[in-house]
């Protein structure tokens, strides 16, 4: 009996480690093994964890301020007089809201790259909450503040997205349109006229998002590598008191400005120009 339940084991242990050998080939083989070591920072470590803590305490602390000063708007769009209008918050969903990344994870472990497996990620309506932004989000509905969700998601995963959303007990309007999609109404990836038509009706507070985009036009955004870093500068009296950046270290246009905004066709030709993007 002893030697037949060691034959199990070993043929079991053989199995499992055929299953590992095969998952270590996907991982060789994908791009997405390059990001490896970003995911895993960003679902292990406790300094990932403490930035969106300390990130979401930060904008808390300038409702205050932004609510008490009429003239204080976070939006470049808000051009008219906006002193009377009522308060809002525009947040990016994914990575700033929603937490995705087990849909990273997944994707390292399947050898896959996105898009594929994204929207299905979606549908699951499974994404958890980043760090600190259920508190920041009740603290504003606390205040009276509009909350509006400016998402790059496109609209196919709308009715998902407020599910998960909700799910969460995050603050979800009824009232009027609060989930502003990609592809709904027209709309690009550029958020500036989402942006335009909060603006119309709400006197913008902050904004919170992990790139550029949720903040400026998608053009100015889509820069070189090095003009990137000017742009950070032009904005600096707006971080950290009407605007508030999540760091994303796996996905984002400061990637893309590695391949000069043109992904290239091979592995072998990002390793290269990721090489060539270091500077010793």
């Amino acid at each position: 009996m002893k030697s037949r339940n060691l034959i199990y084991l070993s043929s079991v242990f053989c199995l499992f480690a055929a299953d590992i050998s095969a998952t270590e080939e996907k991982i060789d083989n994908s791009v997405q093994a390059q990001s490896m070591l970003a995911v895993l920072y960003a679902q292990s470590s406790a300094e990932y964890e403490a930035n969106n803590l300390q990130t979401y305490a930060g904008a808390k602390l300038a409702l205050e301020k932004a609510l008490a000063n009429k003239n204080w708007t976070a939006a470049i769009e808000q051009k008219e007089d906006f002193s009377e209008k009522p308060p809002a918050v525009i947040l990016d969903i994914d990575e700033t809201v929603l937490n995705n990344i087990p849909f990273q994870a997944r994707s390292i472990i399947k050898g896959e790259s996105y898009p594929n497996g994204w929207v299905e990620w979606m549908l699951e309506e499974a994404s958890t909450s980043v760090a600190g932004v259920y508190e920041f989000l009740k603290y504003a509905d606390s205040k009276g503040i509009k909350i509006f969700y400016v998402t790059n998601r496109i609209a196919i995963a709308e009715e998902a997205t407020r599910n998960n959303l909700k799910k969460l007990g995050l603050p979800f309007d009824s009232d009027r349109d609060v989930l502003l999609m990609k592809n709904e109404n027209g709309w690009t990836s550029d958020k500036v006229s989402r942006r335009e038509l909060i603006a119309q009706d709400y006197r913008i507070l902050l904004l919170i998002g992990d790139q550029l985009g949720d903040f400026i036009s998608l053009e100015e955004a889509t820069a070189g590598m090095d003009s990137r870093k000017e742009i950070a500068s032009k904005y600096e009296e707006m971080w950290g008191k009407k605007w508030f950046m999540i760091t994303n270290p796996i996905y984002g246009r400061w990637e893309a400005s590695i391949y000069n905004n043109e992904y290239p066709d091979t592995e072998s030709e990002l390793m290269q120009m990721r090489l060539k993007a270091l500077k010793p």
